[in-house]
């Protein structure tokens, strides 16, 4: 069986308080899959960024990565960023699964959830 490994892909932010809700999301994801490894990684400001955590992956004999962009829209980051630093990886790293979710912001039960947050906010 591949070794393989989940990245929560986020901004990042210099207050480090912002990685509070992106920690518990980790622990979630991590409760759900105990077979595989989640990670956080960030674009900027915070550590690890991604070519970095990919590299001690890589080296830690890791053969497929999932990267899910934690981000709410498809803006520049998911779509220009993070493609030029994926495909800079692949080329790096050929012998590397590496595969790249949609951003959950454009997940239909990722919406829906906010919704129903956002709704029952008017009751609370």
């Amino acid at each position: 069986m591949k070794k393989s490994a989940l990245i929560l892909f986020a901004h990042g932010a210099r207050d480090p308080r912002w990685a509070g809700p992106f920690e518990r999301l980790k622990a979630l994801a991590q409760a759900q899959r105990p077979d595989i490894v989640v990670h956080l990684a960030f674009l900027e400001l915070m550590s690890p960024r991604l070519p970095e955590l990919v590299e001690q992956l890589v080296a830690e004999e890791c053969e497929a990565i999932t990267v899910v962009p934690v981000f709410l829209g498809q803006g520049g980051h998911v779509l220009c960023d993070l493609p030029l630093m994926v495909d800079q990886l692949r080329s790096a790293y050929p012998q590397l699964l590496l595969r790249v979710a949609e951003a959950v912001g454009e997940n239909a039960e990722v919406l829906d959830a906010i919704a129903r947050v956002s709704v029952g906010a008017l009751e609370g």
